[in-house]
């Protein structure tokens, strides 16, 4: 809730007018009575930020009319769903979690390098152990790359391998990037160059400046 800078959470919508309109919670009532002609927001339940909430994660707003009753709402335009409010299954895996957030803009895709560059994956292979390779719709060259057992089973019963993933960089084919959790709701193609930066960025030594830009 905000009013005056306060939140709360989102909950369930109804219909209005074919617009899906939020039903405001008992909390929400309460407050509208007591703050009549003020906008009240709807604050994701993802965000569990402190201070003002950022624009994306307000879902929208209600009015109060002069006697506390709520008359209208508005929605964000800014607004950007988390996981959670997609309704998106738990993440399986420090991977999985960062892709979640990093998709929906909840966290930075930074984090999504930083936990593969340690992970083990699974892929597919061949029957002589070579890595199974695909296209995605635009034509890039992929490696489908599976951060837990979940995502690899959505896929079938295909034959695979685990291998770390400096590993596996090593095992790419030129031109290749990773596809991981591509049956996930967050997969993502991931190139192989900033992966590989960043895994030698964890070997390096604190004092040890990086390259130059």
């Amino acid at each position: 809730m905000d009013v005056g800078g306060e939140s709360v959470p989102a909950k369930g919508t109804t219909e209005r007018g074919g617009t899906a309109v939020p039903t405001p919670p008992d909390d929400i009532v309460e407050a509208a009575r007591l703050a009549p002609d003020h906008w009240i927001s709807m604050i994701d339940p993802g965000w569990d930020g402190e201070g003002v909430p950022p624009d994306r994660v307000v879902v929208g707003r209600w009015r109060t009319g002069p006697t506390g009753e709520i008359e209208e709402w508005e929605d964000n335009e800014a607004y950007r769903p988390s996981p959670e409010s997609l309704g998106w299954p738990e993440p399986t895996d420090d991977v999985d979690e960062a892709l979640q957030l990093a998709v929906t803009g909840y966290g930075p895709a930074e984090d999504v390098l930083r936990a593969l560059a340690t992970a083990e994956v699974a892929v597919l292979t061949l029957p002589d152990g070579s890595l199974v390779t695909a296209a995605v719709e635009d034509g890039g060259l992929v490696v489908p790359v599976f951060t837990a057992s979940p995502h690899l089973n959505a896929v079938g019963g295909f034959a695979f391998d685990h291998v770390t993933v400096p590993a596996l960089l090593d095992r790419l084919p030129p031109g290749h990037a990773l596809y991981v959790n591509p049956a996930g709701p967050a997969g993502s193609v991931l190139e192989s160059d900033q992966l590989a930066e960043t895994i030698a960025d964890g070997k390096r030594p604190a004092d040890t400046p990086g390259p130059p830009d």
